[in-house]
């Protein structure tokens, strides 16, 4: 929905010369023309206005002197900087236009017909007057010659299988009929056809076309050639076919003419001949001819240039060339470009432009050069206020197609409602005014400005047909002409309708590169717009936007350049476009595309050039923009990466846009969205938020814009328009959570406000279900970057959100009108995160007492009228749609009230063969009993053995086994006197039990208090709890034999748990045997209290036997140990120097480090290996789960791996090095114990070695501890700088230089954090 707007133009006079042009060629890479006459060659400079050189073609003797002659063709040769031209008389002529000369490198005796060089230049194909092709080289080196007409149809030719005959196949829509249909005879070609001979080639140069005159039908006739000059084609016969061909750059199809009895139709072809498509000329029959068709470079726009068959009433023959586009298979005249009738003015010569698509070069009979640069825009509404329709206008040719999108979607090309008009139409304009954004101007091409509007009667905007609402067409107001001389075709560009009656245009100036700003109003004559005021430009301006917000005007200059236009006062002028700081800004590069805006309350323009660079004044925001529009506050673009971002210009400056284009988004960004391929904006329904997305083939995409939803749901929550905000989310699927989340606390203080604007129990219920845990404010919808942030409160009393708003409406509900709401309080209720399933079912329930009490029966009771409430029927029937009916009845039958339970069961689908005797049963029985039954069915264990507890002594066996069963031993030791039996039998069973769970000194306490002192003893002698165990031998006075064996039998289970200190004490009190005892203390390295017992027994000798030998073996023992850790230490040290200095010499390198099984990824590949595995077989889910357990555990010890040359090496000798500090360390109390032994015995060499070695080996430690676990290492790093270094060098050092991830275990940082070493601890002895 893309129309063609005419961004500059270029007239140029200054080249005169005998005779006429009749050749053009460009020099795109010298920005110069070169035209040809029946006189001369000249090289022109458009821009300045000089010839640059110029070569005379009668001097040479290449064309006659009187005038006579013809240039058939003209090339510009880049690469050697030369043109080469031929002539009708056969001769082919090169003309050096560094030198000016002329050189003839060939001719042809029969004459010249035509000339074609290939798009690579490598060929050039030449047409002879002998109907001859001749295809030679860029040297002029001839491949090949052959004859035009040839019988044969071409390589390409089709084939029969012989399948049928062809009174049997299929014709289609044509009928049986065409089965006995003979052959037309093609007519010949028309009178004025010029029967010179078109040559055309496929963008890719590998194939030609060639359209001839058939020498024997005397119609034209298409054949396909390829490079090698082999045939390939033939076309069908085709009656009507015209002169005019053209292939399309693409490659894919041809362009020609054919005239039919009643239309005048452009056709194309395929490679193969054959029609593929036509598209019809509005032209009256034998009205005009089609002198040529010209593709423009990327194949979107096709030139037809027409000229008149019959003369005016002037006598003169008007000229014009239509700019054609397709979308949709649907072709749109989008530019018309009426030369008159003047013979001098009318186009000999048009080409496009091969670098710049949309630029059209022409040169006229009198010697004007023009070229006109066109631009693609959308010409939509406003969007000023509510009334504004969302207006998109289409060009296409004398009809203006106007879709309403805030009405419909209307695909093109259909529409809302078609403007027809008397003339082609060049522009459209919208009018830039509050409530009246509907109304547009239509500039034609005959020089007048019709304008539209809303008819003045009846409803404004729309009215009712049948079940739709549509949008009132416009109606023509009023018709102006225009009072200013054109030139040329188009003079006026860029019109705006500023006010009613007052237009804005821009115009050519007084000199080529300036332009003329001009105020047009009605002057005397009301039907003719005149110039009001007019302003020179120093520059030619390629666009002027309005806003209509602050009623600015800007006009961007083809350098780039932007100037504020100062249009209500009496004079125009112009400023320099500056932002907040004063600063100048302008566009690095020309932008096609402008509009104004509003960044961080500073107006700007927007620009985004034809290479897809979005522009912020002189600021670029992204490299990738296919089409953008401002709406409101929100700047809506598509990205050639297919998204489409929706930004908010307010809560965003410049580098926040920067930053937001630049990223990709994350997974919940409400900014960004997926779109197709080639997605462009059409136009941007502000009120509706939708956003119109026209897609590369032409068909319409709809889309509810995230970003623009939630703005306006944040809006409207602000603003407390609850109903608004609810059908919005319901419609679009957005979660209603968010209407808590927005802010809780307004939400939670304007219930009442809720529930009067939902008024629609079915709403109230949706918002209740919907409930969950989850802030959807941050998480599914959070505020995007730049956005004020509402600082969340939390819930009461660390209540939970579900909770916190159900009973937030139910209280209001139930103050409210508790029988109308009684459906939306039950679903409160059930909703809660522990559902208060009885509650509901009491309430339920209430609803039935009255009908009880009315009628005497079950049935329900009706509401009161006009109370909109519910009876108790439709409210356990929607309690059973929210509850599982099985679950509800569970539920009632723990109220214990059976009338509740009957009414839930009447419900249900259960047999009343299986719950009325079950029921019956339940009523016979005692009623803590019963309670009991009904608790232990629904496996409430609790409240079922507090009930069995009631029931009397006989039920005591039963609650003992129900405590067995399940393990309630605790619970009911409370509900026992401790004095009673039925205490004592319950401790039994208890100590029992944590016997089996291995917990035998609990038992035995357990035993203890309740009398069992057997089986307490038994269980303290198994824990080893040797002090309870004596204490509950000498209470049940055991005789001193079975209690030197006892102490005998706990010794040694505390010498297997290496508590040799508490061995020795029981095997001195109460075994009286001391020498176990001192062995003991010898076995504990307990030294001292081993030679206070040696004295206190006076058994000196066991000194010499067992004491000094035990010393001399832990004194070797220690000493090796602390040797064989310090070099292990040592051994570690130096090889983490060695790996970490490998690891900064690859950073200075810029070598990157090897992931190995620590990266921080590994976990998530393992995960997502797990989900992968279990989704595929599911039958295995435990087992893979399990794996992965195990390799989760494996790969922690990998982590810990000293193999050298691992990814984890570094963390493994961290860790080591630290488990030996940590070791060591622990030695110190140990290490002062013996040397003191080992002094008292004079075994002063063994003291000093070991005092010497432990030294040596905790100095060494201290010193590497800031060494091995250093401080600060990443912020304390110095970037790498200085003339050796590079750029990668440079950036890994400033990389080092971030701080380092957070660990990701209790093993990370422990590997992190340097041991504790005791220095405090004296151990060391004075006396070496």
């Amino acid at each position: 929905m893309r129309n063609l707007k005419l961004l500059k133009s270029l007239q140029s006079s200054e080249l005169q010369g005998p005779g006429s042009p009749q050749c053009l060629s460009l020099r795109v890479d010298a920005g110069t023309v070169l035209v040809a006459s029946q006189y001369s060659i000249a090289e022109f400079n458009p821009q300045t206005g000089q010839v640059v050189s110029e070569g005379s073609l009668t001097a040479e003797g290449y064309l006659p002197a009187d005038g006579s002659g013809c240039v058939v063709g003209l090339q510009d040769l880049a690469e050697v900087e030369s043109a080469c031209l031929s002539t009708a008389g056969g001769d082919v002529v090169v003309f050096d236009l560094n030198t000016g000369r002329l050189e003839c490198v060939g001719s042809v005796a029969t004459g010249l017909t035509a000339m074609s060089w290939s798009p690579d230049e490598e060929l050039v194909i030449f047409t002879t007057g002998e109907e001859t092709i001749i295809m030679m080289t860029k040297s002029f080196e001839p491949i090949t010659e052959f004859a035009i007409h040839q019988d044969d149809f071409g390589e390409g030719k089709f084939i029969t299988v012989g399948w049928g005959k062809k009174e049997t196949q299929f014709h289609g829509s044509e009928g049986k009929e065409a089965a006995q249909r003979k052959a037309q005879n093609v007519k010949p070609a028309a009178e004025w056809d010029d029967r010179r001979p078109r040559v055309t080639w496929r963008g890719d140069g590998q194939v030609f076309a060639v359209s001839a005159v058939c020498p024997w039908t005397g119609a034209r006739k298409v054949r396909v050639w390829n490079r090698e000059g082999v045939l390939q084609a033939t076309s069908e016969p085709v009656d009507g076919l015209e002169q005019a061909l053209c292939w399309k750059p693409s490659g894919s199809l041809m362009a020609s003419t054919q005239r039919h009895p009643n239309k005048h139709s452009v056709v194309f072809m395929e490679k193969n001949g054959l029609l593929h498509g036509d598209f019809t000329l509005p032209l009256r029959k034998d009205q005009a001819q089609v002198k040529e068709l010209l593709w423009n470079n990327d194949s979107k726009v096709l030139a037809v240039w027409l000229e008149d068959l019959t003369v005016g009433e002037d006598g003169r023959i008007n000229t014009c060339v239509q700019l054609w586009t397709v979308a949709n298979f649907h072709w749109y005249l989008k530019q018309s470009l009426d030369f008159g009738t003047d013979p001098s003015q009318a186009p000999v010569c048009v080409c496009w432009d091969p670098e710049r698509p949309l630029r059209l070069h022409l040169v006229t009979r009198g010697w004007t050069y023009l070229a006109y640069d066109w631009g693609w825009t959308t010409e939509r509404s406003q969007w000023t206020d509510a009334l504004d329709n969302a207006d998109v206008a289409v060009i296409d040719g004398d009809k203006i197609l106007v879709t309403s999108f805030k009405h419909s979607t209307v695909p093109p090309p259909m529409c809302s409602f078609e403007l027809q008009l008397s003339s082609p139409v060049n522009q459209v304009t919208f009018l830039c005014q509050p409530q009246r954004a509907n109304q547009l101007a239509a500039f034609t091409a005959n020089g007048n400005i019709a304008v539209y509007g809303q008819d003045s009667g009846g409803e404004p905007d729309k009215v009712a047909n049948g079940f739709r609402t549509v949008p009132r067409p416009l109606v023509l107001q009023k018709t102006f002409s225009v009072a200013f001389h054109q030139q040329a075709p188009l003079s006026l560009r860029h019109l705006l309708w500023l006010q009613e009656d007052v237009f804005m245009a821009v115009g050519s100036g007084l000199l080529p590169a300036s332009s003329a700003l001009m105020v047009l109003c009605p002057g005397q004559d009301t039907d003719t717009l005149s110039v009001r005021c007019r302003l020179e430009v120093d520059g030619v301006v390629i666009s002027l936007v309005h806003c209509c917000s602050t009623q600015s005007l800007a006009l961007q200059l083809e350098d780039g350049r932007i100037r504020k236009l100062l249009w209500d006062c009496a004079e125009l002028s112009l400023e320099e476009w500056r932002d907040s700081s004063g600063c100048l800004v302008n566009f690095p590069m020309p932008c096609p595309q402008m509009a104004l805006c509003s960044v961080d309350g500073q107006e700007c323009a927007l620009g985004l050039t034809g290479r897809a660079r979005l522009f912020a004044a002189d600021v670029e925001l992204a490299s990738n923009v296919s089409s953008f529009a401002v709406c409101d506050d929100f700047l809506v673009v598509t990205t050639h990466s297919h998204t489409c971002r929706c930004l908010r210009l307010s809560a965003l400056g410049l580098k926040g846009l920067q930053a937001a284009l630049a990223q990709d988004g994350g997974q919940n960004d409400e900014t960004l969205r997926r779109v197709e391929r080639g997605s462009r904006v059409v136009t941007v329904v502000s009120q509706d938020m939708r956003v119109v997305l026209q897609m590369p083939r032409g068909n319409l995409e709809t889309v509810y814009h995230r970003a623009l939803v939630l703005a306006q749901l944040r809006q409207w929550l602000d603003n407390l328009r609850f109903r608004e905000a609810f059908e919005c989310m319901r419609k679009l699927r957005i979660n209603l959570n968010l209407i808590y989340d927005h802010n809780p606390k307004v939400f939670l203080e304007n219930t009442r406000t809720f529930l009067a604007q939902l008024d629609s129990i079915n709403s109230i219920n949706l918002f209740l279900t919907e409930l969950r845990e989850e802030d959807t404010s941050s998480s599914m919808y959070p505020r995007p970057e730049g956005c004020p942030q509402l600082r969340q409160q939390p819930h009461i009393s660390g209540r939970k959100k579900v909770d916190v708003v159900c009973d937030a409406l139910r209280g209001t509900m139930e103050a409210a009108d508790p029988n109308k709401f009684c459906l939306s309080i039950l679903t409160a209720h059930v909703k809660k995160t522990t559902p208060e399933l009885e509650i509901a079912l009491q309430k339920v329930h209430k609803l039935r007492e009255p009908a009880l009490t009315n009628f005497g029966t079950a049935s329900a009771v009706n509401p009161p009228e006009g109370d909109g409430g519910v009876n108790a029927e439709e409210a356990l029937k929607y309690l059973l749609f929210l509850v599982n009916v099985n679950d509800l009845y569970e539920h009632s039958l723990g109220t214990y009230d059976f009338d509740l339970v009957l009414m839930v069961a009447e419900k249900s689908q259960k047999d009343p063969k299986e719950y009325l005797p079950f029921l019956n049963m339940l009523k016979s029985l005692e009623i803590n009993y019963q309670r009991y039954t009904i608790d232990k069915h629904l496996k409430r264990y609790g409240q079922a053995l507090i009930h069995l507890s009631k029931s009397g002594e006989e039920h005591f066996p039963e609650a003992l086994q129900l405590v067995k069963e399940q393990k309630l031993y605790s619970q009911a030791l409370r509900l026992y006197p401790a004095d009673g039996a039925h205490y004592k039998a319950l401790s039994r069973a208890y100590a029992k039990h944590l016997l089996d769970q291995q917990q035998a000194e609990q038992a035995g306490l357990l035993l203890w208090r309740c009398g069992e002192l057997d089986g307490a003893l038994e269980a303290f002698a198994a824990a080893a709890s040797w002090r309870n165990a004596v204490c509950v031998a000498q209470q049940i006075q055991m005789s001193d034999d079975k209690l030197a064996l006892l102490a005998r039998d706990l010794a040694g289970k505390l010498s297997e748990q290496r508590r040799y200190t508490e061995a020795a004490v029981l095997l001195d009190q109460y075994a009286k045997d001391y020498e176990e005892a001192i062995l003991a203390l010898i076995s504990g390295a307990a030294w001292e209290e081993a030679l206070r017992l040696i004295h206190t027994h006076d058994r000196a000798d066991i000194t010499e036997t067992d004491l000094k030998p035990a010393l001399f073996e832990a004194a070797s023992a220690q000493t090796f140990l602390v040797e064989m850790q310090a070099a292990a230490f040592s051994r570690h040290r130096t090889r983490l120097a060695v790996v970490r200095q490998r690891k900064e010499d690859k950073a200075r390198m810029n070598v990157p480090e090897d992931d190995g099984p620590d990266c921080a990824d590994a976990e998530l590949y393992s995960e997502a290996s797990v989900v992968m595995s279990a989704s595929k077989y599911s039958h295995s889910n435990s087992r893979v789960s399990s794996r992965s357990s195990k390799n989760r555990r494996k790969a922690e010890r990998k982590k810990l791996s000293l193999k050298e040359g691992s990814p984890t090496e570094e963390r493994a000798l961290t860790y080591a090095l630290g488990e030996i500090v940590t070791s060591v360390d622990k030695m110190r109390e140990e290490v002062q114990a013996l040397l003191k032994a080992l002094v008292l015995f004079r075994l002063d060499e063994r003291a000093e070695e070991l005092q010497l070695v432990f030294e040596e080996a905790l100095r060494a430690m201290e010193e590497a501890v800031p060494e091995v676990w250093p401080q600060g290492t990443h912020s304390s790093r110095a970037p790498m700088m200085g003339p050796s270094s590079t750029a990668n060098s440079i950036m890994a050092s400033l990389q080092q230089q971030q701080p380092p991830l957070p660990p990701t275990s209790q093993q990370d940082v422990e590997i992190s954090t340097p041991p504790t070493m005791r220095s405090a601890v004296k151990w060391k002895l004075d006396l070496f």
